[in-house]
């Protein structure tokens, strides 16, 4: 662990929808001084510039299907250059064999952190998930509540369900996360760091500094 503190380390971060990889790849990539390189935002901001890429995107995103991997793989390519020298953190990328063989002819890959959580529990977290619709601040009517119903504690934007995190887009995004992501455990073999992913944020977090 004490040799990884400051090591320039080229992570991937692996798991449902749902399953807290993000946060915990963007708290890895903040303890390590690593880039935090997210499809999820890279993705988001182009449907909010309504680029022709996000439109593309949005299309597929909103039916809980994944965009297709050229697209994906152009902007993942020149995330990843950008950041080889200072190692990175890639979290929602890749998702297909197809994208974990396109990647292995731009940059190794140290490290793939695999965070395991069951589809029932992913189902309870994702359903009573709120997004605000003006800052993207994000709360849980459980977890995470608002002050107010309905209103961001941060700038007062109205609060709502994403589209992809209504019970039944999230059936399907599991679906397809089964059949088309899940496969990289495999394909990874010996660089996969298998972690718990149910308790704690802090629980898991110890769990994914321990494996590295």
């Amino acid at each position: 662990m004490k040799g990884c503190l400051y090591k320039p380390m080229k992570l991937i971060f692996l798991g449902p929808p749902g399953s807290g990889k993000g946060t915990q790849a963007k708290m890895i990539a903040e303890k390590f001084s690593l880039a935090h390189i997210s499809m999820g935002d890279i993705l988001r901001q182009e449907i909010k510039e309504a680029t022709e890429v996000g439109k593309e995107a949005s299309s597929y995103l909103k039916n809980g299907l994944l965009v297709p991997d050229d697209v994906v793989n152009k902007m993942a390519a020149k995330a990843v250059e950008r950041s080889a020298e200072k190692g990175f953190v890639l979290d929602g990328y890749p998702r297909t064999k197809y994208q974990a063989e396109f990647l292995s002819k731009v940059t190794g890959i140290d490290k793939v952190i695999y965070i395991d959580v069951p589809q029932e529990e992913i189902v309870k977290r994702l359903t009573g998930r709120l997004s605000c619709r003006k800052c993207g601040a994000v709360y849980h009517v459980e977890h995470k509540p608002p002050k107010k119903a309905g209103v961001c504690d941060v700038c007062g934007g109205e609060l709502y369900t994403r589209d992809d995190d209504k019970k039944e887009t999230i059936v399907k995004r599991f679906e397809v996360y089964n059949s088309e992501t899940k496969p990289l455990v495999d394909y990874y073999g010996g660089k996969i760091a298998k972690i718990n992913g149910t308790g704690g944020l802090n629980e898991v977090l110890e769990r994914i500094k321990t494996s590295l």
